[in-house]
């Protein structure tokens, strides 16, 4: 976000530690939008891991998770399995996100080798409080509401005085079109 609607004074500072390892996997054309949630999931998170695919002469290289953990694909596939059904497991989780546009995301399992395999689970948020509890997800919800609410705001679709957080006072919404 540019100026005085970043949200950048909001990640919690140091980054969240957590057990789950956070891998993004970031279309290239998503990559530097503002309004990126796995950006800014991956900022909250120590550790996390993002890399950027979809360069046409760059393929992404093969992922291959860590030793000694349990890779998932975040991904509403059909066969995906609802992280409350998983067997618990000693092996810290990599939790691998898949990051863009639908029809951008849905590609990634196909286009990285090596993610083909790697079983599918359901929203990151909702993923880290289950991994990790529900202090991460309030952290994780924290930021991706203001971030919301301060584009809402920004497009005159909501009033500051519901921006989670407020808006610093020197701030003005550039609105071009007459009222």
């Amino acid at each position: 976000m540019l100026g005085g609607l970043c949200v950048c004074d909001l990640f919690p500072d140091p980054p969240l530690e957590t057990r789950t390892r956070l891998v993004l996997f970031i279309h290239r054309y998503e990559d530097r939008k503002t309004t990126n949630t796995g950006r800014l999931a991956a900022e909250c998170i120590a550790g996390s891991e993002v890399r950027v695919r979809g360069h046409e002469h760059h393929p992404c290289p093969p992922y291959v998770a860590p030793p000694g953990t349990r890779p998932l694909l975040l991904f509403p596939h059909e066969e995906a399995t609802p992280l409350e059904h998983l067997a618990p497991s000693p092996e810290p989780v990599t939790l691998i996100v898949p990051d863009g546009t639908w029809r951008q995301a849905r590609r990634v399992r196909t286009r990285v080798p090596g993610l083909d395999a790697v079983p599918c689970v359901e929203a990151i948020a909702r993923a880290f409080e289950l991994l990790e509890g529900p202090q991460v997800r309030a952290a994780l919800d924290r930021v991706f509401r203001a971030m919301v609410e301060r584009t809402l705001w920004s497009r005159g679709t909501i009033d500051a005085r519901a921006v989670t957080g407020g808006l610093p006072g020197w701030i003005e919404r550039h609105d071009p079109r007459p009222r």
